[in-house]
């Protein structure tokens, strides 16, 4: 089975440092960068990082209230969550509301066409192969989840999004799509237990204003469109209204 393995030593992501600490907890440092386009778009726009820490903070915790496991275990500092540390399956998983992106190009169907019912895919996370979308078989074939495991993904994925799809729709927001991460933690009894990871943020998520259709996440970097910054601060006040804060 492959995955990727729970970190050792500090890693340095694209969005986020992963250090271990004495305790064995990780440290997820959220950073200022914007990337797209598997890291060809590169800028820095100040205090991103504390915006994306405090929304996936919000979120994990919802999502802990309804039953979904994370490995969020609470704030350090400003731009600084704690997690339990997860041995990470090598997939990302995106479920799809409306068609946008990249299944706009893959379909031809005009962006915002409704996916009924919300649409799972899963794509490897291989960046020297541009993250490709992978359909079972793929999966079953480079060992990176059993059938069973693969199942329990899709359930929670599907159940998480339903979740933020409730409190977007609550806050002004239509959420078109989102991407998850997802880790394996160990038990005392040798099992091991999956659970939501990384983040939830206007970096993983496509969120629109429900009235306008203007965007409030990262496609404001991508397409060039607006101030990211002010559209994750926009996403920050909706998502607290859609939680009753």
């Amino acid at each position: 089975m492959q995955a990727a393995t729970a970190p050792t030593g500090p890693y340095e992501g694209k969005a986020k440092r992963v250090t271990l600490r004495p305790d064995g907890l990780v440290e997820l440092r959220y950073k200022d960068d914007a990337t797209a386009f598997n890291g060809q778009k590169h800028a820095l726009f100040a205090d991103k990082g504390v915006l994306n820490s405090q929304i996936s903070e919000m979120l994990f915790q919802y999502m802990e209230e309804h039953g979904i496991p994370t490995h969020s275990r609470g704030r350090l500092d400003e731009r600084t969550l704690l997690a339990v540390p997860a041995k990470m399956f090598a997939l990302e998983a995106v479920v799809r509301f409306k068609i946008a992106g990249s299944l706009r190009k893959r379909t031809g169907l005009p962006d915002g066409t409704p996916c009924s019912p919300p649409i799972v895919e899963f794509y490897y996370k291989r960046d020297d192969l541009g993250d490709p979308l992978l359909n079972d078989a793929h999966i079953a074939l480079l060992k990176l989840a059993t059938p069973d495991e693969l199942a329990t993904l899709t359930a929670l994925s599907l159940r998480v999004a339903g979740l933020l799809h409730e409190v977007c729709a609550r806050g002004g927001i239509d959420l078109i799509d989102l991407k998850f991460e997802f880790g394996r933690i160990p038990n005392s009894d040798g099992s091991s237990t999956i659970v939501l990871a990384d983040e939830i943020s206007p970096d993983t998520c496509r969120f629109r204003d429900a009235a306008t259709g203007q965007s409030l996440d990262k496609d404001r970097f991508r397409e060039d469109t607006g101030d990211l910054l002010a559209g994750y601060r926009e996403s920050l006040a909706r998502l607290r209204k859609g939680l009753g804060k």
